[in-house]
C-alpha cells in the first residue's frame, strides 16, 4: 500500500497574494472553473499538467519561526539558477542565504513575500540520476 500526495497546502496571511505570487513563479495557473479572488480564503494553483497543485488558506497568524518544510527548486526552459534567482527577486522574494560554492554547486536560499523558505538550485541535469539499486532498500537476490 502507499499514499499518493494529493497536495501541498501552505498557510497564509493572503492566500490570494501568495497564490498569484507561487503561480507566476513556477508558471502555475489557477483552476478556471473555480478561479481565485481577492478575500478567498483557499485559492489553488496547478501544475500546467493537472497533476501538482498547491493550495493557500488564509490564517490569522503571521510565519514565525524557520519552515520545517521547503520547495527546492531547479529552473526550466533552459534558464539558469541565476536568472531565475534574479526573476525571483524582482517579484519580490528576499534573499536569505547564498550557498552557491566557486565550482558552480550549490543553492540560493529566497523567502516568499510571507517569509516562507525556498532554495533555487542548479538545473536538473547537473545532477546525476541515481541509480535505483542505491535507492531500494531491499537486498538484490541471485536467481
Amino acid at each position: 500500500m502507499a499514499l499518493r500526495i494529493s497536495h501541498l497546502s501552505v498557510d497564509s496571511r493572503d492566500a490570494y497574494a501568495q497564490s498569484r505570487w507561487w503561480a507566476e513563479v513556477l508558471g502555475w495557473s489557477e483552476d478556471p472553473g473555480d478561479p481565485n479572488l481577492p478575500g478567498h480564503e483557499e485559492c489553488m494553483i496547478l501544475a500546467p499538467d493537472g497533476r501538482s497543485l498547491m493550495l493557500f488558506i488564509e490564517v490569522p497568524e503571521a510565519k514565525s519561526v524557520k519552515n520545517r518544510l521547503h520547495l527546492d527548486l531547479v529552473p526550466t526552459d533552459g534558464h539558469t539558477r541565476e536568472e531565475e534567482v534574479e526573476r525571483l527577486l524582482d517579484l519580490g522574494a528576499t534573499r536569505v542565504a547564498d550557498l552557491r560554492t566557486p565550482d558552480g554547486r550549490g543553492w540560493v536560499t529566497l523567502a516568499d513575500p510571507e517569509g516562507n523558505e525556498l532554495c533555487v538550485l542548479r538545473t536538473g541535469f547537473d545532477w546525476p540520476v541515481p541509480d535505483r539499486q542505491q535507492l531500494d532498500p531491499t537486498p538484490a537476490t541471485d536467481g
